[in-house]
């Protein structure tokens, strides 16, 4: 009767050290005497000691930091950038058999190819292209890393530093532009105000007394302020009837 008791509290023990919990958000990748054996779903599993090993996998969505990398772009202007990249693994047993850490595996990739990236293209593309440059990082990496049972979700650009010397000339390029803008919008506003007063004058010169009228309006503008001092200008049309009226006078 000792016996039996002692033979089930040995098994009891046995089982209980082999009872492992694998929990929602993990899977465990099984190995029978160095081989692997299959996929331990979430719950609690058994795993002999001595025969059987097991090693736990996160299935979460995880955000590497990669580190900020020195390149340079294609028109040889030096830059630092800095990404991080969204994955996750898709086969627990890839992740554990085919990489020795999956983790630093997929950060040291990341750098290489970034680095690749952003030395094909100019530093305009770059700047102004970051979605397009993340993308193809993302494509390359995700496709490398399927053999590895990695999911690349998306890859985000989240700085882009220059040398202060290129972030100076850079500045001074915008002022130029928006200087220039300026200069254009102020021209295009001087020849509409000329073309208007042009068309008016055709106007006024095609009705007798119509240069008089504007004249008198514009002296009554000028005279309601006592503190303008108002220098009347003699129309020219009333100087050549003076001429005339002088040299009938004389003949």
């Amino acid at each position: 009767m000792t016996l039996f008791i002692n033979i089930l509290v040995v098994v009891g023990i046995i089982v209980l050290s082999s009872l492992k919990q694998i929990n929602q958000y993990e899977r465990g990748v099984k190995f029978t005497i160095g081989r692997y054996a299959g996929i331990m779903e979430p719950g609690w599993r058994l795993v002999f000691p001595i025969f059987q090993s097991y090693k736990k996998v996160d299935i979460r969505v995880k955000a590497v930091d990669v580190p900020d990398q020195k390149a340079i772009t294609r028109d040889n202007v030096s830059v630092t950038v800095n990404a991080v990249i969204y994955y996750k693994v898709a086969f627990a047993e890839k992740a554990v058999i085919e990489v020795e850490n999956f983790y630093y595996a997929i950060s040291q990739y990341a750098q290489t190819t970034m680095r690749n990236i952003v030395g094909s293209v100019t530093l305009d593309e770059l700047l102004s292209k970051r979605d397009e440059i993340a993308d193809r990082i993302k494509d390359i990496v995700d496709r490398e890393t399927d053999e590895w049972g990695i999911k690349v979700n998306n890859v985000e650009l989240k700085d882009v530093s220059l040398p202060e010397s290129m972030e100076r000339t850079i500045a001074k390029q915008a002022e130029a532009e928006r200087e220039k803008r300026a200069v254009i919008i102020n021209s295009e506003g001087e020849l509409a105000a000329a073309d208007n007063v042009a068309k008016a004058a055709a106007i006024l010169s095609q009705s007798d007394g119509a240069l008089h009228l504007r004249t008198l309006q514009s002296l009554n503008d000028i005279s309601s302020d006592k503190s303008n001092t108002i220098v009347f200008a003699m129309p020219v049309e009333i100087l050549k009837a003076f001429t005339t009226f002088a040299q009938k006078n004389n003949s």
